[in-house]
């Protein structure tokens, strides 16, 4: 299952510095924000095909990992939420390790339990969420094996 297409950076320059400079030293530069360690996960762009990276919160569990669609509170969902809805298939870098996950919309007792896990990491989820009418989705990925 390996991703393809062209890589399409960012049009956030913090953004698109922080994943590439992750990506390029193996996890050793960029890999925190505000003292929190992150991950740089890899989709498949929903409208335009090309390979997006997003840094994001590490959550992970037992070989899972989750991902927050939180964009800080904001009224709509981060462009990647809908990259992972029509293209489940992604591939995650965590330090110098890169795998491909599948992943999916938790819900229910999962959902719970692995927003648990991202507010103990992150604990400002809980006040992005009292921000917005929206319900943060979340998103659990798999290990393909």
């Amino acid at each position: 299952m390996s991703l393809s297409g062209e890589y399409l950076p960012s049009t956030s320059e913090w953004a698109r510095q922080q994943a590439e400079t992750f990506e390029a030293t193996g996890g050793k530069e960029s890999a925190e924000l505000r003292g929190v360690p992150i991950i740089v996960l890899t989709t498949v762009g929903a409208k335009t095909g090309g390979l997006r990276k997003t840094a994001l919160m590490r959550v992970e569990h037992d070989g899972k990992y989750a991902v927050v669609a939180s964009k800080g509170g904001a009224p709509e969902h981060p462009a990647w939420f809908y990259n992972l809805v029509k293209n489940p298939c992604v591939a995650l870098q965590d330090g110098d390790v890169k795998k491909e996950y599948v992943a999916h919309q938790a819900e229910g007792a999962e959902r719970d339990e692995w927003w648990g896990y991202a507010t103990e990491v992150w604990p400002d989820y809980d006040e992005y969420q009292k921000k917005t009418d929206r319900r943060i989705e979340l998103f659990v990925l798999e290990p393909v094996e």
